[in-house]
């Protein structure tokens, strides 16, 4: 029995003394990036981290990011990337040790990173012991997560304000629920920034090749401001810098009986506020026009998603509303009665692929839209691949809206307001497939390859250590002393340096495609993840 006591008690003080040492490492590796900026929130974190670190980029930053949403990404400081390993397909909070260790050895200026747990307590572990941000962004308060952060909103707003950083900053477009976010960033001294949407004008949001909101530019300038970017160098790489593989997207069609259909694939926006919020600035733009139907896809484990793309019909007062997957009894019920004759049920989960998609097909109109709503798994992966073996509509756009105006191009289709193509533009700003995930076959159709050019880095003094110096209005936050205790300091601007040599840091440059992996991971058995409870999905 003694000597089960004693191999006990040696095991836990090996183990103890392992966690001490990878503690230890992990908080270097932590103090070599000066400034930790962590995304958080229910809609757009993958967008704002990668605008953010597309701003820093812009200002000349060593930058770092990491995403986590439709596909988990590493992004280099040259803005290439690729897919985040996951042994055995398992999402875990603790990954971001590695990608911090991975971060530290770039020696960056700054790491943007999204915050990848859903229960509150590991959102205060992320913040408190993986992360230990110095700059917080908490994006919005929306209805989704409910189980683990509500049951109302303001509980959602209260867990979210884990993540914010004591005695730092924390940036938010947030405004229904502001007097809570500043209550909470009171109790942890953290200086609360709003990011107002209605600085980023229209022309501003028209340089971008691709769909994005003003709240999410508006956080991306924030940031870029507190560390001292000026505003048009970060929107130019905010311009230039790659999409999420989940980005809004609307594709043009032509149908076998002459058709042509607009669509937008709306299924990353969850939660119904989102949902509309995506099709209203859809139609704003004319990137998408009435007559408009909507495609709800069902699934057997979110009824309640269900009901909630149901019940916002009316706001969208579309011409016919098809309900795919199972059980479609779920939206069909929540749309109210007066719409409820525009539903058309196609069937559920079993009816074969080409008969539902000929059924729905069949019933458009001549010159539509169709929005896809809900979820994207089971038959929302049916209908992409369908409607992507379609071919597409090249012809030139002269359409009206029934208004007799002509509206307005879509974001594929304007001049952008810089000096550059917007066919090129979309090429080159596509993302690309990862080979080591499964991605349906309409998904991999879409995209080709393409170099990005090289980027214009500063150079490090030798045994220099970066301090941050913050800019207005944040002049009140001092950054963290250097690892020999030197106070911080402002410093010379770094003279900036185009690399055609050997890449900083003893790495050699390699010639690769944007989404294109440096260490190809081992491919996953299946394409089916486990995810643990308290982990983002």
């Amino acid at each position: 029995m003694l000597f089960l006591y004693t191999v006990l008690v040696v095991c836990s003080a090996i183990l103890l003394a392992a966690g001490v040492v990878e503690q230890r490492r992990h908080y270097t590796n932590l103090d070599q990036i000066p400034t930790r900026v962590l995304v958080n929130g229910i809609r757009g974190k993958s967008s704002i981290t990668r605008l953010c670190a597309g701003a820093l980029r812009g200002g000349g930053l060593i930058t770092v990011a990491k995403t986590t949403g439709t596909a988990a990404r590493f992004i280099h400081p040259d803005a290439t990337e690729e897919p985040v390993y996951r042994k055995f397909g398992i999402a875990n909070v603790v990954e971001q040790i590695g990608i911090v260790r991975r971060a530290a050895a770039y020696r960056p200026h700054a790491l943007v990173i999204e915050c990848m747990a859903v229960m509150p307590a590991l959102q205060e572990i992320n913040q408190s012991k993986l992360i230990r941000s110095t700059i917080g962004v908490l994006c919005n308060v929306r209805e989704d997560h409910l189980a683990e952060m509500g049951p109302t909103l303001d509980d959602v707003a209260r867990s979210l304000c884990r993540s914010m950083p004591e005695d730092g900053i924390c940036v938010t477009a947030e405004k229904d629920r502001f007097h809570i976010l500043q209550e909470e960033a009171d109790a942890r001294n953290c200086k609360l920034i709003y990011a107002d949407p209605e600085t980023v004008s229209d022309e501003e949001l028209r340089g971008f090749s691709w769909f994005t909101f003003k709240e999410n530019v508006a956080i991306a300038l924030t940031v870029a401001d507190l560390l001292g970017v000026e505003r048009e160098t970060a929107l130019q790489g905010m311009y230039d810098a790659p999409p999420d593989p989940g980005v809004l997207s609307v594709e043009r069609y032509v149908t076998e009986d002459d058709k042509r259909l607009r669509f937008a694939n709306v299924f990353a926006a969850n939660d119904p506020e989102s949902t509309l919020m995506n099709i209203n600035q859809l139609l704003d733009l004319g990137a998408i026009h009435r007559p408009l139907n909507v495609v709800i896809n069902c699934r057997p484990d979110r009824v309640e998603r269900n009901g909630q793309m149901g019940e916002i019909i009316p706001e969208l007062d579309p011409e016919k509303v098809f309900v795919i997957g199972h059980p479609a009894k779920s939206a069909i019920d929540a749309i109210p009665a007066e719409f409820r004759s525009r539903a058309v049920d196609l069937g559920g989960d079993r009816r074969d692929p080409e008969e539902f998609m000929a059924a729905l097909i069949n019933q458009l109109s001549p010159n539509s839209s169709l929005v896809a709503i809900g979820n994207i798994h089971g038959q929302g992966e049916v209908l992409l691949e369908h409607l992507a073996e379609l071919p597409a509509d090249e012809t030139p756009d002269d359409s009206t809206t029934p208004g007799g105006k002509k509206p307005a191009p879509t974001k594929t289709e304007a001049v952008p307001q810089r000096t550059v193509d917007p066919s090129e533009t979309m090429q080159l700003y596509a993302p690309r497939i990862d080979p080591y995930q499964q991605y349906s076959e309409a998904y991999e159709s879409r995209y080709s390859t393409q170099q990005m050019p090289r980027v214009v880095i500063p150079e490090q003094p030798a045994g220099g250590h970066y301090q941050q110096q913050y800019a207005a209005p944040a002049q009140d936050y001092r950054p963290e002393p250097g690892p020999q205790g030197d106070p911080a300091a402002p410093r010379e601007p770094w003279p900036t340096t185009v690399h055609n040599g050997p890449a900083p840091y003893g790495e050699q440059p390699q010639e690769r495609g944007l989404f294109e992996p440096r260490r190809p991971p081992a491919p996953p058995a299946d394409d089916h993840q486990w995810h643990s409870p308290g982990d983002q999905r």
